[in-house]
């Protein structure tokens, strides 16, 4: 063999193997329907935050949030916190309120590294003139939680996640 066909060679392993390092690294996701259904209560529809919790309770990541007017966030207290520290462009994962009685499907995004690891999901919720639930519902992110029903115990009945 040449010099130059054993450069040209290795040269060719050494990129596979930077970037199948640098894909391992970048963290596949996995994509799941998340189903909140609300009780009945009466009122304006509830701002809904999911947010990826650490297992020392801190906030990792929000993954989703129900309700576009920025105003209304500092009535999430726990979260708005953690989002004013670290404010970041959460357009693209943000929908409507939800109101009393309806129910709210979206597609949340979740590091598969993450399933299984420790790390809890939360459903805060809030309603203009009425209560804040920083933990309407809290559950241990793992594959079981995410194939059952969870039940709230504020303004959400349940939560249901689905494969998407």
């Amino acid at each position: 063999m040449s010099k130059l066909f054993k450069a040209t060679f290795l040269f060719v392993v050494l990129i596979f193997a930077l970037s199948t390092v640098s894909f391992a690294q970048s963290g596949a996701t996995s994509k799941y329907r998340c189903m909140i259904q609300m009780t009945n209560y009466m009122g304006e529809g509830a701002y809904i935050v999911i947010s990826l919790i650490d297992g020392k309770g801190n906030y990792d990541k929000t993954l989703y949030v129900l309700g576009s007017d920025k105003k209304w966030y500092k009535t999430l207290k726990e979260w708005n916190k953690f989002y004013a520290k670290k404010p970041t462009n959460i357009s693209a994962i943000t929908g409507a309120s939800v109101t009393g009685g309806d129910r709210s499907v979206n597609v949340i995004e979740i590091e598969s590294a993450k399933i299984n690891a420790g790390y809890k999901l939360r459903f805060e919720s809030a309603v203009e003139d009425k209560n804040y639930y920083v933990k309407d519902l809290e559950i241990p992110l793992t594959t079981e939680t995410l194939s059952g029903k969870n039940e709230g115990t504020g303004f959400i009945r349940y939560v249901r996640f689905s494969a998407n």
